[in-house]
């Protein structure tokens, strides 16, 4: 089968369309003739992890090292980039009962990877689900990253129909689902995001857009029951006074400060700062799935590559410029 396979870290050129063996499914286990993945920043990041100082890493230093270990110090373990994925059924292992051969599915395979190929297995009890009927494989396949960890991460803050909340970094990935699942909550959703972006996150439902390029969301003298910075380019310090009496600053990529922060705000009541990690079930992507078909989540594709293009893809998204997801279209010579 193809992939798009890399041995070394480094530029987008380090991507090339290669032939390699075309996995078997295990018992336990349904192969997938994958029909689009997307390209996402942990795509970008695990391509050059390298080159990713502690600094620059979103989290804390010890989860650098793990990534730097889980990824390959020197080299690459992993060779095949590609987390989310749609596609079909193309077999099933002798235990497999809940997918058949020719179900559409989508699903997430997180740090694994592999989805920029033709194929891939995965366990039967993994975050795979049915694609939802409503959307294309290429809009399902850039929903289950953003949607699950968006999802995970709201539930941590319980938010309750009625409440005011900011997200801050309303238009990429994990944020466009932000706004989404919190106005499905019943709550007032404030975007923040840049002017290319504006019209995004308007259409995402969101109550009021802010453009973080014309006004400091800080200074405006609104306050907010929870304030999601989605990449931690604020500061719990900056926001506390944007924050209700019990606010919280909720936080999806942190370091040791952070920590430090969540630690003592817990202790002394009010306003506080919650650290939180997503994890993911099958139950979510199943949920996220109702959602979708229900009209409540959807996603917009900014462009499509095909597979043998992944670099150019890796470039676009590289370039800051995108609206939207990067969505790589796998063709297929024989289609079933």
């Amino acid at each position: 089968m193809k992939a798009i396979v890399y041995t070394e870290y480094g530029s987008p050129d380090v991507l090339k369309l290669t032939e390699v063996a075309k996995p078997t499914p295990k018992d336990n286990e349904i192969l997938i003739k994958v029909h689009a993945t997307s390209v996402k920043i942990g795509d970008i990041w695990a391509r050059n992890i390298k080159a990713v100082s502690p600094s620059q890493f979103s989290m804390s230093f010890p989860f650098w090292v793990l990534t730097r270990l889980m990824f390959g110090v020197n080299r690459p373990k992993i060779n095949i980039l590609g987390a989310e994925f749609a596609g079909e059924v193309e077999a099933v292992g002798n235990k497999v009962t809940l997918f058949k051969k020719g179900d559409q599915v989508f699903g997430y395979r997180g740090p694994a990877f592999g989805a920029n190929a033709e194929n891939l297995c995965m366990p039967k009890d993994g975050l795979v689900a049915l694609k939802p009927v409503n959307i294309t494989f290429a809009e399902a396949a850039t929903v289950p990253y953003g949607a699950l960890t968006a999802l995970n991460l709201l539930r941590k803050v319980n938010i309750q129909r009625g409440q005011k909340i900011l997200i801050n970094g309303a238009s990429g990935g994990i944020g466009s689902y932000a706004v989404q699942l919190a106005k499905h909550y019943g709550a007032e959703v404030t975007g923040v995001c840049g002017t290319p972006r504006v019209a995004l996150v308007k259409a995402l439902g969101a109550d009021h857009v802010i453009d973080y390029t014309k006004e400091d969301f800080t200074q405006n003298g609104k306050t907010y029951d929870v304030i999601f910075d989605v990449l931690g380019k604020s500061s719990f310090s900056r926001c506390q006074n944007s924050l209700t009496e019990n606010g919280i600053y909720l936080l999806a990529s942190f370091k040791m400060p952070q920590l430090w922060q969540m630690l003592t705000t817990s202790m002394r009541g009010g306003k506080k700062v919650v650290c939180a990690l997503s994890s993911e079930t099958p139950a979510d992507l199943l949920y996220i799935k109702e959602l979708v078909e229900a009209g409540e989540i959807k996603t917009i594709v900014d462009k499509r590559f095909p597979l043998e293009q992944t670099a150019d893809a890796h470039r676009y998204m590289e370039a800051g410029q995108r609206v939207g997801n990067v969505v790589i279209i796998v063709e297929h010579d024989n289609k079933t």
